[in-house]
């Protein structure tokens, strides 16, 4: 696409809570335990509900109250009572700011801060080798940690990473103090001359906690990003309509997409029913 090629996402549905829960939430607006088809929810009209009744409450498949509140009445209040939590691997920093605009999510996101430490290595050992550049970049074409799957675009994009590592080691005065381990700062004489052992140490060393608060300026929106998002149906609901659209910006319409794949037909039936007006 656009002459550059892209990894997709992967996505896996950690957990879902049903929607019996959602189901009990509409009962108790409109005192109609007792017309329910499932005889747990009628149960409600009397009784509270115990363990085992609650479990039965959350593996219940169906529900008409809920399909007529979605899809007839449109009262969508009642599908926030059900969550759904993806874990995302392999999407990117440029899909992260897309989906800041969905305010109601839960989102946890792989940190720069605490989890750059194998590039600045790279960036630290290369400075050993006798071509500096070369080495990082084929160091960093291992780490798999771009969206683009073109080698020749990647091997552009990590040499502007060196270029803007280059010019901050020259401004800097304590680089090495940012970018590396107090404890490992001796490694640096040891291993002297030799950029794969200073590599290796480095790696084997004590990573430098929050080295990415220094080194934030190379991150691109190219980079992957992996996270755990929880959404309330309501919210997904919000998320698909627009984000599966054939206007949405590609990269996050393929992860709207792979959440689909994995989202049970229950709760799809509720947010995007083929045919429904509205869906």
């Amino acid at each position: 696409m656009y002459g550059i090629d892209y990894s997709k996402p992967e996505v896996v549905l950690l957990q879902d809570t049903g929607i019996g829960v959602a189901e009990a939430a509409a009962r108790t607006c409109y005192d109609s335990f007792e017309n329910s088809e499932n005889e747990v929810i009628k149960s409600l009209e009397c009784v509270l509900p115990d363990e085992t009744m609650c479990a039965e409450i959350n593996a219940i498949e169906e529900s008409a109250l809920l399909d007529d509140l979605a899809w007839t009445y449109f009262h969508h209040s009642i599908l926030e009572h059900a969550n759904l939590s993806f874990l995302v691997r392999g999407t990117s920093r440029g899909v992260l700011q897309e989906h800041a605009r969905h305010r109601i999510q839960a989102i946890s996101v792989r940190s720069t801060r605490y989890t750059m430490s194998s590039v600045i290595n790279a960036f630290v050992a290369s400075l050993q080798d006798s071509n500096p550049k070369e080495f990082f970049t084929r160091k960093v074409l291992g780490f798999n940690m771009l969206v683009t799957t073109n080698e020749a675009y990647n091997r552009l994009e990590i040499a502007g990473i060196f270029d803007k590592l280059s010019y901050q080691k020259q401004a800097v005065e304590d680089f090495y103090e940012l970018a590396v381990a107090k404890s490992s700062l001796s490694l640096l004489e040891i291993h002297q001359g030799d950029s794969e052992a200073l590599f290796t140490a480095l790696q084997a060393g004590k990573k430098k906690r929050n080295v990415g608060d220094a080194f934030k300026h190379i991150v691109t929106d190219n980079f992957k990003v992996d996270m755990v998002v929880t959404f309330n149906l309501r919210s997904l609901k919000n998320y698909f309509t627009l984000r599966e659209s054939g206007a949405a910006y590609f990269q996050i319409r393929w992860l709207a997409q792979e959440m689909m794949k994995v989202t049970p037909k229950k709760y799809l039936d509720l947010i995007i029913k083929k045919g429904k007006e509205n869906a």
